[in-house]
């Protein structure tokens, strides 16, 4: 078995597929009229797609998951993020942790909760 990425629900799929090739530099692989790959195991589907095959709603801001990336200016990171989409609501940071990695944490315009934090030396 491997692991291929994660799937995201999301409110408008071409909106978050901007968001994610402009804050990220990811890339459409493929497009199945509501479900969405890009590069980096990153899966989008249409929220009302994913509720229906759930039988229940999702909620935003949840805050149980995050989306991890790793950047090694967190700061530039920022301002990047902040130029391009200056709604973004930022949920912590940019802070450095007691063991030394510098963080941010936000929401994306759905509200799934992304970290983006400088690279763990030695994993």
């Amino acid at each position: 078995m491997k692991l291929r990425g994660f799937l995201i629900a999301v409110d408008d799929i071409e909106a978050s597929r901007r968001f994610y090739e402009d804050v990220f530099g990811l890339e459409t692989v493929q497009d199945n009229d509501g479900n969405m790959v890009l590069t980096d195991g990153v899966f989008l589907q249409d929220r009302r797609i994913w509720e229906r095959f759930l039988g229940r709603g999702s909620t935003p801001r949840a805050n149980s998951s995050e989306l991890y990336f790793e950047e090694e200016d967190v700061d530039g990171f920022v301002s990047r993020l902040l130029s391009l989409y200056p709604d973004t609501e930022i949920v912590c940071g940019p802070t450095t942790h007691s063991w030394g990695q510098r963080v941010v944490r936000f929401y994306d315009p759905d509200g799934n909760l992304v970290e983006v934090g400088s690279p763990m030396r030695g994993a």
